[in-house]
């Protein structure tokens, strides 16, 4: 009775632990736990996130230097893709290990072709092809010689398979696998046009430019008053910048219900997720909902208005007029000094 007792409690405290996993969620440990009560509870519901707390409580100071800030960002579906596969072959003969190395392409080329992808969309680019090596040691009367002498040679390719769904990369996986080829080394994903995918995200900040301008006017603000500064930038990022890490909240073994044996925490496996660019910081999301990675295109824009310098009057220069006098001295040496008239 008393064993089944710890069993009972041991099983309320496992499904406690699961469901504050299921409240957390695997990808976020030290977020703490809002249980659903506080959620349909309106009003005592309390905010964890330091950066919403900060802007709630964010005091605006006013100027008169004005600012357009505005970004932009669009998901865009990559239009192909490139999955990239490191083979490796050994043998004892260049012929040997070369033959090996068909082998193996040859057996990828003929079950993706049976999946629909065809020949032309393989490339195979040669890595490496050097010869191994290993030490042979040489016994004499009074001594040993270690010397390098060849073993045999390995032969590194790389093959990349071009594809342009998603779902076509079990295919692959599998194609490879049969092969005798793991090592996946990356996957590439191309766009079509960029050019235009920049030119739409300058077209919608525009316009949230001039709504910006049109709103300060309403504010009473005369912008032919101002002078103008900008700061522009645009940037695109791929899926492979965007996966992080975690590992799993819950890490009791079920050993716990043999009775022969204590509790043992169980490895905790680590896995891996795609957490794209959030939103909250743009102003204009452009195919906001998606189900795949995707290719992220970013613009960003930024105006500061000052005022003019308000213009000097000219300052008013008074004239000095100065009246000349001449005076003529007799040459005989008298004193009797005479003026000369010059204003007839």
């Amino acid at each position: 009775m008393m064993y089944k007792g710890k069993l009972f409690a041991l099983i309320l405290m496992l499904a406690h632990l699961i469901c504050n996993a299921q409240h957390k969620g695997n990808y976020n440990q030290i977020t703490q736990d809002i249980s659903r009560q506080n959620i349909l509870t309106a009003g005592n519901a309390q905010i964890y996130n330091p950066t919403v707390q900060k802007q709630i409580h964010n005091v605006l100071q006013p100027s008169n230097i004005l600012t357009v800030d505005v970004k932009a960002l669009q998901n865009v579906k990559a239009a192909n893709y490139t999955a990239i596969f490191n083979v490796t072959q050994i043998g004892a003969t260049a012929e040997e290990t070369n033959a090996l190395m068909n082998v193996k392409i040859d057996s990828i080329k003929l079950r993706l072709k049976q999946s629909g992808i065809s020949e032309k969309n393989l490339a195979v680019d040669v890595i490496s092809f050097i010869p191994v090596y290993e030490v042979e040691v040489t016994k004499k009367l009074f001594s040993k010689t270690y010397t390098e002498v060849p073993k045999g040679f390995e032969l590194q390719q790389n093959i990349h398979i071009k594809f342009t769904e998603t779902s076509q990369f079990e295919s692959i996986l599998e194609a490879c696998a049969k092969s005798e080829v793991y090592n996946l080394v990356k996957v590439d994903y191309f766009i079509e046009d960029i050019q235009n995918v920049y030119k739409n995200l300058q077209d919608q900040l525009l316009v949230l430019i001039k709504d910006k301008k049109a709103y300060y006017s309403a504010l009473g603000f005369e912008l032919s008053n101002y002078n103008t500064a900008i700061a522009d930038d645009k940037y695109c990022y791929f899926p492979k910048d965007f996966y992080q890490s975690y590992q799993a909240y819950n890490s009791i073994s079920f050993d716990v219900f043999n009775k022969t044996k204590g509790i043992t925490a169980a490895k905790k496996q680590t896995s891996y997720y795609y957490q794209p660019l959030t939103y909250e910081q743009y102003d204009v999301v452009i195919n906001p909902s998606i189900l795949e990675p995707v290719v992220q295109i970013g613009m960003h824009i930024k105006l500061v208005l000052t005022p003019k310098p308000k213009e000097k009057l000219p300052e008013t220069v008074t004239e000095t007029k100065i009246d000349h006098k001449y005076y003529v001295i007799s040459p005989n040496g008298t004193i009797d000094v005479k003026e000369l008239n010059t204003k007839k």
